[in-house]
């Protein structure tokens, strides 16, 4: 699998591509099969349909690998969070955790009740071309934290924050719960057939970097700890958004995980300058600029001059697709990539 090569800095013929958000409603098809689940939570529980919209960015865009279509947030929803989607509003929880009582909602052994996740990665993985990855995925401690703690997505991640200065004790408790649960569904996840894993930290830039690092990044690097430690052919990506002004703080600290994501606020240069000798990166072209080809073809042309025609990069968005992007657009990025950046 190219897609797995590179995740190990091997020579690969082409530089691989996949993209964040393949799987959306940019896609008619997607639209189709959303329409006859119901909402986003009936998706992600239906295997069939899961495993569908999982390999349609396959079969309509040619990319290299599938990422396993799921929600970050299925984690904390059986951890017995209630949770909807709320139309234009995006999702809310029915309870929040805010103190040592609201802890008690909580049940261990979440990731047990995840079947459809797992079913969905067996069905897809056997539907799936050899030569191309399947990724699994979760979102990272505090990102989850933010969500359970605010109850829905935020701006200013008041609650959260006032927690980690004024109850870090308890914020603790949370992160460290939520790891444990991330262990073990990450695991199944591969023992189910994925080939990569990746973690998701969304909301990294809301925090200081010292706050980022005690409170962040310390979970993420304890959940990749234990996933190499029993999976060490797994690749694992982490992608810490926001996190371009204390960078080269990573550079100096023991890691356990193999692929560094950039987003498209962090100049790529600088990144490859920094990080280029300790991680594979994987980015960063800004996804608005699938709207116009001219835009697009500059921003690719730009990334593989700094990146150049070796091994060490793997082509993705610096974040996800948007919902009215060009298919056809995303078509030709695809392609694009692939004869740009032939060694």
């Amino acid at each position: 699998m190219i897609f797995i090569d590179a995740c190990k800095r091997k020579e690969t013929p082409y530089t691989p591509i996949w993209l964040m958000r393949q799987a959306g409603r940019y896609l008619s098809e997607y639209k189709e099969v959303r329409a006859k689940v119901g909402d986003f939570l009936d998706l992600c529980r239906n295997v069939e349909f899961a495993s569908k919209v999982t390999l349609q960015p396959i079969d309509i865009l040619d990319c290299d690998a599938a990422i396993l279509f799921s929600d970050i947030l299925v984690v904390p929803l059986e951890m017995g969070l209630g949770l909807d989607f709320v139309k234009n509003e995006g999702p809310k929880f029915r309870q929040c955790i805010r103190n040592e009582n609201d802890m008690k909602i909580l049940q261990n052994e979440a990731y047990k009740k995840l079947s459809y996740v797992y079913d969905t990665i067996s069905l897809t993985r056997s539907k799936l071309s050899k030569d191309k990855a399947l990724i699994g995925f979760c979102g990272a401690p505090w990102t989850l934290a933010t969500y359970m703690i605010e109850g829905q997505g935020s701006k200013t991640y008041t609650h959260s924050k006032k927690m980690l200065y004024s109850n870090p004790n308890l914020l603790h408790k949370i992160l460290q719960s939520l790891s444990d649960e991330l262990k073990l569904y990450l695991e199944s996840q591969i023992k189910a057939g994925v080939n990569a894993v990746m973690i998701f930290d969304s909301w990294a830039g809301a925090l200081e970097r010292d706050a980022y690092f005690a409170f962040g990044f310390k979970y993420i690097n304890d959940i990749a700890k234990y996933i190499k430690s029993k999976y060490p052919q797994i690749p694992i990506i982490v992608f810490p958004k926001g996190v371009g002004g204390f960078l080269g703080a990573f550079k100096n600290i023991e890691t356990n995980f193999d692929v560094f994501g950039i987003d498209w606020g962090i100049d790529l240069e600088y990144a490859k300058n920094i990080l280029g000798q300790n991680f594979v990166l994987q980015g960063n072209l800004e996804p608005c600029r699938i709207y116009d080809f001219d835009a697009m073809e500059c921003g690719v042309d730009n990334i593989i001059k700094i990146m150049g025609k070796q091994s060490g990069h793997i082509f993705n968005l610096g974040h996800g697709m948007l919902p009215d992007l060009p298919r056809e657009n995303a078509i030709k990025l695809i392609q694009m990539v692939r004869e740009k950046s032939k060694r």
